[in-house]
């Protein structure tokens, strides 16, 4: 109920004529999680999403669900749940089939802009691959993956839609190596799906937020 409260009361920027060329309002993201990541880690996972989202012109503000009074004006905006330990700690070398590492939330056939991500499945998932990497590199690259799975949920929101793409982000299953990989982006199909949704539309013409470096970074 405090989620849907906190929603509605959201604002909506007034739409305005976009200038050629320049950068789209941010989209806001509101996060909660069970347990706070290390700082490293928590960077890992915000850089990813902005790599994996930056050719189709979207970028992010993240803020503590927290620590937000319902206040903020946002053109789109996303409530993102982290569930379980979101760190490299006492890593055991079993394989595992967590299940869903993440999922977004629908009503009545609609998809709403909630979504969890399940920290403890992804960390289990990896585990065992994750004992072979330098420890001082392990929470980087379970962040990435964190990313990844969350940069997933997040093309479900704001393209609006289930469908799923045969390979890369878009792709229904993980397996370990795409979280573990390079590099990890969506395929043209489902690129093109977020270039042309509603959301982008809506962010394009919203007059461009300044740069929030530092405001992003005390939320931290």
């Amino acid at each position: 109920m405090k989620l849907l409260v906190f929603c509605l009361a959201l604002a909506l920027l007034p739409v305005s004529g976009a200038q050629p060329g320049a950068t789209l309002a941010p989209i806001t993201l509101y996060t909660q999680f069970h347990q706070q990541p290390p700082p490293a880690l928590l960077e890992s996972l915000q850089t990813e999403v902005q790599s994996i989202m930056a050719p189709m012109g979207l970028n992010f503000q993240w803020l503590s669900l927290s620590t937000s009074d319902g206040k903020k004006v946002a053109v789109e905006l996303a409530v993102i749940n982290f569930k379980g330990r979101c760190d490299v700690a006492g890593l055991v070398a079993h394989d595992s089939n967590p299940g869903a590492l993440g999922w977004t939330h629908m009503s009545d056939g609609a998809i709403l802009p909630f979504a969890d991500v399940d920290c403890s499945a992804v960390r289990s998932f990896l585990q065992k691959e994750l004992l072979f990497i330098r420890p001082q590199d392990r929470e980087q690259v379970l962040g990435r993956a964190l990313g990844r799975v969350l940069a997933h949920e997040l093309y479900h929101i704001f393209a609006n839609t289930t469908r799923h793409g045969s390979n890369g982000v878009g792709r229904e299953f993980y397996g370990v190596q795409d979280l573990l990989s390079a590099d990890f982006q969506f395929q043209s199909r489902e690129s093109m799906a977020l270039i042309n949704s509603k959301a982008h539309a809506a962010l394009s013409s919203a007059p461009a937020a300044p740069n929030t470096e530092e405001s992003e970074l005390a939320h931290r």
